[in-house]
């Protein structure tokens, strides 16, 4: 990852070490945080039998009928908008697919490029977090289900290209690798690190609840919908791995900190969550539509009053294992989940807020 879109500077290792970022303070522990060690009970007890990786199938679209969709146009932000819908039947499909290769390629590269960053750190040991060596095990299982799914999000994309001919529009990189990039240029140097697995901690532990939304469709072609449900199956054990990673890993840092990192965490959410608009825009003008009615179908698709209401639906859960560890008591982080819409009352400034996603 090092090389490929900066997002880590320093060691060129495979594994990174935030020791420098993620003080330890003396007086905390895992225990304290979490439990003793040997409470920690494995959402991974059952994975050899039924982890995706070890059991489905492969996914193809080989011998499928030809689908009614792509995607299915429900989870298609735009597609519900008048100026889409109205657009001719091949090109409205166009949208769905272009939809679904940027959600695959988000899929892609967030597993592989930044959870299984943290992965290999947790498995080797190297992040500087004391943890049961039983998570540290199932780390390398968190490992082996990202990579199985960037590697089942990747064909997909591959096959759904050479069975419609339709290429796809995606960026040199997924918009929250942009984000990030610039939230971590941001921050102070020695904070990085930490950020970083914050942001894998908010991915982990949002994405779940973001896969289940998504229901098996009949008329999508089936490969989708298996390839979704696989790893919806999987992000559930990922979920409850991270939460309580994160009580290990908050509960021995020090307060500083704790107050430095925890007013990053609303920008990570709203990084996760936020859609490209200038991509989508671009994209509505490829299909013949001009610009100012490009800009309306996003601007009304993506109001401020219809981003709020998700961005607090969907984060919810996140917010509440933050919340469960104090992090909110700082006034200047409680300030900051307000600015971005993600508690009640929501704050009415101008600032950035998360959402709907339409990586």
């Amino acid at each position: 990852m090092c090389g490929i879109i900066g997002l880590f500077t320093g060691c060129q290792a495979v594994t990174f070490c935030p020791r420098a970022s993620a003080r330890v303070d003396p007086a905390a522990s895992s225990a304290s945080a979490a439990g003793p060690a040997d409470e920690y009970r494995s959402p991974f007890r059952s994975w050899y039998d039924r982890a995706s990786v070890r059991r489905a199938p492969r996914r193809t679209g080989d011998t499928a009928e030809d689908p009614v969709h792509y995607f299915p146009p429900d989870h298609v932000p735009v597609a519900a908008h008048p100026l889409v819908k109205a657009l001719a039947p091949d090109l409205f499909e166009q949208v769905l697919i272009q939809h679904l290769y940027r959600y695959q390629d988000f899929t892609s590269k967030l597993e592989h490029l930044v959870v299984n960053r943290t992965a290999m750190g947790i498995a080797h040991g190297t992040i500087g977090v004391r943890l049961p060596e039983e998570m540290r095990l199932d780390a390398y299982k968190v490992y082996c289900d990202e990579a199985y799914h960037a590697l089942s999000a990747a064909e997909v994309i591959q096959q759904v290209r050479d069975r419609t001919d339709v290429e796809p529009r995606l960026p040199a990189q997924p918009y929250f690798l942009t984000r990030l990039e610039q939230i971590l240029q941001s921050c102070d140097q020695d904070l990085r690190p930490l950020v970083e697995i914050l942001f894998v901690v908010v991915s982990e532990t949002l994405i779940s609840g973001n896969l289940a939304d998504i229901p098996d469709d009949p008329g999508v072609l089936p490969m989708v919908s298996e390839v979704v449900r696989d790893h919806a199956v999987d992000e559930g054990r990922h979920h409850t791995y991270f939460a309580i990673f994160l009580r290990h890993l908050w509960g021995q840092l020090d307060e500083r900190t704790r107050r430095r990192a925890g007013r990053y965490v609303p920008q990570l959410i709203e990084t996760f969550l936020a859609p490209d608009t200038e991509s989508i825009e671009a994209e509505l003008r490829d299909y013949g539509m001009g610009r100012d009615q490009a800009a309306q179908v996003v601007a009304e698709v993506f109001s401020r009053e219809t981003v709020l209401a998700f961005g607090q639906a969907a984060a919810r859960q996140t917010v509440r294992h933050f919340a469960g560890l104090g992090v909110l008591e700082d006034p200047r982080t409680a300030e900051e989940f307000h600015r971005y819409g993600l508690l009640e009352p929501a704050s009415a400034t101008s600032a950035p807020v998360p959402a709907l996603r339409e990586q």
